[in-house]
């Protein structure tokens, strides 16, 4: 079930918000949450909630071997990290292994085709976060079960993000505070981000998708650039736009979740771009993995070492393909480059913010490009090897079925608007007075009815990082 669809705003948001402050105890609270999280998730994964349920099992009776410590605490921790990594090894990964053995002369090993889990990257990291925090001391393992699953299925981030550690949320788990005015903050994020959704990201996809899976050399430079740059902003506002929906519901409930996005497109290096991005990864690989391995207080070569593990397990965690892992691989080496040699140019205020967007863009068309034939023919249209307009000539047509039109062209300039702090700081002018205050507010619930019928007319609605 999508948070952009009329089944989940209609029917299963109120539903479940007139059951969840109907109950007046914090633990059936917990419970109401934890069950409509089962039932969101069994809308489109009818079998796999009972592979969520066996991995919330598993680690609940796991990390309660580990509190405490003891002899045996060590074994049921590795215990926990075996179990978790075989799961999404099995599921999004063995495919990929066998595909890439039969590279080999004379390998031929049955490709297992399992279909794969939505959200079992999100889920799985974050009971690992959890098991590995019981582990260290620093979160008490949860003893009452449905508050742990209310904690690992709670429905607004647990098809996508972000990943909410157990010790963000450990203390709400067990007391936090709704009210009125926290329930109309959340309101207002969640219609921010489903506005992000589908009147811009939903906007871009259409072309972008269109352009993507037709041959780069027949529409050139001009199309090739057009389809790089509409995914850049599809991409960006389809998940940080799902984040604001997650943080939004997160907080009608007394939730707060930390933020996700904080306009990476406005960054001045590749570094802090991702410092910026998808901020609950890019923390959770350097909590867990980057620091653990001696993080940058090490030998140069070990240093690089470290930020090659972290850059091969992030393209990894995004998809089963060599293109994820050449992503990966491009802003290892990005990082590294900043850090030694490209360190003076970094400084340079023009440079530095068009040299990190444009290599973010490249970044993206390698991460949207699954064939190497096509990446490669792509990056050659990028670059003018087929003329400005294709050879073919027919780059009107092709921009015609594209949905280049007006309002591709408008939902383009406001994503552009959008990508850096403008709303924030207008909103902070508009919110000093209570007639700015209500003109916000009405423009909420002027765009949520845009949304409504934009779905209601519309078809063509994905969500990029479900399959993830």
């Amino acid at each position: 079930m999508l948070f952009s669809s009329l089944h989940f705003l209609l029917f299963f948001l109120p539903l479940f918000f007139l059951c969840y402050f109907a109950a007046k105890k914090r633990r059936t609270r917990n419970l109401t949450l934890f069950l409509f999280s089962l039932l969101f998730y069994a809308w489109g994964e009818p079998l796999y909630v009972l592979l969520m349920l066996l991995s919330l099992v598993v680690n609940y009776a796991l990390a309660l071997g580990m509190d405490g410590g003891g002899r045996r605490s060590g074994a049921f921790f590795v215990s926990a990290c075996v179990f978790n990594l075989l799961l999404i090894g099995v599921f999004k990964y063995a495919a990929f292994f066998v595909r890439t053995v039969n590279l080999l002369p004379g390998a031929d090993l049955p490709v297992p085709e399992l279909p794969l889990p939505l959200g079992i990257s999100f889920y799985t990291f974050q009971i690992l976060s959890y098991v590995i925090d019981v582990r260290r001391g620093t979160v008490k393992a949860q003893r009452d079960f449905v508050t742990l699953g209310a904690y690992l299925c709670a429905f607004p981030q647990l098809i996508a993000g972000p990943v909410v550690r157990y010790s963000t949320v450990a203390e709400e788990l067990a007391q936090r505070q709704e009210s009125a005015e926290e329930l109309a903050e959340g309101m207002r994020r969640f219609i921010t981000g489903l506005s992000k959704k589908v009147l811009i990201a939903n906007t871009m996809a259409q072309c972008a998708d269109v352009l993507f899976s037709t041959d780069p050399a027949e529409y050139g430079a001009a199309g090739a650039w057009t389809a790089a740059l509409a995914y850049t902003l599809q991409i960006y506002f389809d998940f940080s736009g799902y984040s604001d929906m997650a943080i939004g519901l997160g907080r009608m409930m007394g939730f707060h979740y930390l933020e996700n996005f904080n306009y990476p497109y406005a960054a001045w290096s590749v570094t802090e771009f991702w410092r910026r991005w998808h901020i609950s990864l890019s923390s959770f690989f350097r909590d867990y993995v980057y620091i653990p391995l001696g993080g940058s207080r090490c030998s140069r070569a070990k240093w690089i070492r470290n930020v090659a593990a972290v850059w091969l397990l992030t393209g990894l965690w995004h998809g089963a393909g060599w293109n994820f892992v050449l992503w990966g691989a491009y802003f290892g080496l990005l990082l590294v480059l900043e850090k030694t040699v490209l360190r003076r140019l970094t400084e340079i205020p023009v440079f530095n913010r068009a040299a990190a967007l444009f290599t973010v863009v490249i970044g993206w068309v390698i991460f949207r490009s699954d064939d190497f034939g096509v990446m490669g023919t792509m990056f050659a249209a990028l670059f003018g090897a087929y003329g400005p307009a294709g050879e073919s000539g027919r780059l009107p047509v092709l921009l015609q079925t594209a949905h280049f039109d007006p309002a591709f062209l408008s939902a383009f300039a406001l994503g552009c608007v959008l990508s850096v702090p403008v709303w924030p700081r207008l909103k902070e002018r508009l919110g000093a007075s209570r007639a700015g205050r209500i003109l916000c507010d009405l423009a909420a619930l002027c765009a949520l009815l845009v949304c409504i019928v934009s779905l209601a007319v519309g078809s063509y609605n994905p969500f990029i990082y479900f399959r993830f």
